[in-house]
């Protein structure tokens, strides 16, 4: 099943898709992990992307196009995916009917301000990426991974000001989804409004969303 993951930046989509896709043993691709990967390598991409990425731009289409259109070509996607991050615009929902039509879009919305107190309140491991958050998840020990001991940041693009940004963005290029996969017959709307000890909360909309499109 070829399953999209919709909602603002922060909303939680990218964890929930992580737990789905290892109880539905599909592949979890998310756009960002190819993006921050290639920005930490520096890559010819890496190098492209890195200050859109940090100003909470979006990368333009025909790029993100071409890297999801390769993604999805190779074997491990045979019988599906969990893919969070893609499409963030009608012309990318456009581009991707042409390669991977989706069996189903689920659309995670949560409170603005809970957004904000989630994004800016993560913290990330500069030597191992482990990702914390100083309310919700924080370490032992304040600013050290509880992993490698490496020293724990805050990016770029989680300052508060670049999240209101984000947000703008995606209010503004990526919303407009959300009646483009209605009208398709493909949403399913999610709230992932709840903290982390209420996750089967979130995890059991999303079941249900997916029997009743294997039940037809």
């Amino acid at each position: 099943m070829k399953i999209i993951v919709l909602g603002a930046p922060g909303v939680g989509k990218g964890t929930v898709a992580a737990m789905l896709s290892k109880k539905y043993g599909l592949p979890h691709i998310s756009t960002g992990d190819i993006f921050k990967d290639a920005i930490r390598n520096e890559t010819t991409l890496g190098l492209k992307v890195r200050s859109i990425v940090e100003t909470g731009q979006l990368v333009p289409d025909e790029i993100t196009n071409e890297i999801i259109r390769e993604r999805l070509e190779k074997p491990d996607v045979k019988n599906g995916f969990f893919l969070d991050g893609y499409p963030r615009t009608i012309e990318q929902a456009n581009a991707m009917d042409t390669f991977a039509k989706p069996d189903l879009a689920l659309n995670f919305s949560a409170d603005r301000n809970i957004i904000i107190e989630r994004l800016s309140g993560r913290r990330v491991c500069t030597k191992c990426g482990a990702i914390y958050h100083i309310r919700n998840n924080p370490p032992k020990k304040s600013g050290t991974c509880d992993n490698c001991l490496g020293k724990l940041i805050m990016r770029k693009d989680d300052s508060e000001a670049v999240i209101i940004n984000r947000l703008d963005v995606y209010e503004r290029q990526t919303k407009p989804l959300i009646g483009f996969y209605r009208k398709k017959g493909l949403l399913a709307e999610i709230n992932s409004g709840y903290q982390m000890n209420e996750m089967e909360k979130i995890i059991k909309q999303c079941d249900d969303a997916i029997a009743r499109v294997k039940n037809g």
